[in-house]
């Protein structure tokens, strides 16, 4: 649920640090990209390399330290992240934040960052209820900053009372939630399909589309916007695949897309087929280029995919796509009986702004209960919305 979502944990010195090892593993295990800044300090209580195995990914320790290409480390991580969680967090470091301070990696980092930002305080009890802390703590609060509460417990000092860092499930989930505020899909697989395929007519040339997928990409991001994974099997695009999904699989022909979504449907929740696979491929392909002045092809039906996941989809749901040129909702309508799915979304291509390469569509859905929703011309990320919204 946070494929392409990337992370910046800012670990400080303090006997907690153990317990972020946790968090980037859970962070990693939900797709996360992590990278992590360790002060000096921090380097005492866990290693660098353990951190580094746990992320995958090089750990900053020192701002001074050489790079392999030029990249000024604090500003590049800075704009990478989509949140910076600071875990454990110190007293020390809290004043350095709330003050401006920027005398090391993570302290100008944390400046740099326009991010959101997530932090976790973890110290003695005495220190976390001084009032210089807490006033640091409000300051860090009113400019934008999320303070993560401190539970009660026995502290490593022996002590008992607030300071203790919060669980690292907990934070996670804190994190998820902060990234992804609608969860309202986080318990689904979602197969989601885009772009054109393509059939070979000789050894150089290919029958296919127009489609762009930008339908598709669409739809995947707001699928992963709302906690869900995605697993997006995607012919030719003219945009790129998006970084939010689980996985993502290329399909060149219908053939190749079909056994990819019965392969991969058998895990999902519900279907998206918003590729245009090719309809028709050539009976006979010769190996070499046709040179002939003259060609007649002769075609025959490509496997239907979504009437095969359609045939055997049980309880999981099924939205197929119509684009049509004339009658649009009969045609429409047929679509829905035949393909046994639990909505289609029919667009009349010829209209302006509703084309395969138009970044807007205009669209009716059609639920199997008969419901009908006009979306008006509308973004594609709208309309994927939208889609949603009405379907699963």
């Amino acid at each position: 649920m946070l494929y392409g979502k990337n992370i910046v944990l800012g670990v400080s010195g303090g006997i907690a640090c153990y317990k972020a090892c946790e968090i980037v593993s859970r962070l990693k295990a939900l797709g996360a990209g992590v990278d992590v800044i360790m002060t000096e300090h921090a380097c005492r209580f866990v290693a660098p390399l353990t951190f580094q195995t746990l992320a995958k990914s090089a750990v900053v320790t020192d701002a001074f330290e050489p790079v392999k290409e030029y990249d000024i480390n604090h500003i590049s991580l800075a704009k990478k992240a989509d949140i910076m969680v600071i875990a454990p967090a110190t007293a020390n470091v809290i004043a350095k934040f709330a003050d401006g301070l920027a005398d090391d990696i993570l302290s100008t980092t944390y400046l740099a960052c326009n991010a959101k930002k997530l932090i976790c305080p973890a110290m003695n009890t005495a220190m976390y209820e001084d009032e210089a802390t807490k006033a640091n703590m409000r300051t860090l609060f009113e400019r934008g900053a999320e303070i993560m509460d401190s539970p009660s417990g026995r502290l490593a000092c022996g002590d008992s009372g607030k300071g203790r860092m919060a669980e690292p499930v907990d934070i996670v989930n804190r994190i998820v939630e902060m990234l992804t505020p609608d969860q309202s899909m986080h318990s689904m697989r979602v197969l989601v399909t885009a772009g054109g395929t393509e059939e070979d007519i000789d050894g150089v040339r290919v029958l296919t589309n127009k489609s762009s997928g930008k339908m598709g990409v669409a739809l995947a991001e707001e699928c992963a916007a709302r906690g869900a994974s995605v697993v997006f099997v995607h012919g030719n695009m003219s945009v790129p695949v998006p970084k939010c999904v689980e996985s993502a699989i290329y399909a060149r022909t219908t053939k190749d897309m079909l056994e990819a979504c019965e392969r991969e449907f058998e895990n999902c929740q519900a279907a998206i087929m918003a590729a245009a696979p090719a309809d028709y491929r050539p009976k006979v392909k010769p190996a070499g280029k046709i040179k002939a002045s003259e060609v007649t092809l002769q075609l025959e039906k490509n496997p239907d995919i979504a009437a095969t996941l359609g045939a055997r989809k049980g309880d999981r749901k099924l939205i197929v796509f119509a684009a049509e040129t004339d009658e649009l909702l009969k045609n429409a309508k047929a679509k829905l009986c035949s393909k046994y799915a639990d909505a289609v979304v029919a667009n009349d291509v010829t209209k302006e702004g509703a084309g395969f390469d138009s970044d807007t569509n205009i669209a009716t859905i059609i639920r199997a209960d008969g419901a009908v929703f006009e979306s008006g011309k509308v973004s594609k990320r709208q309309l994927a919305a939208l889609i949603l919204d009405k379907t699963l």
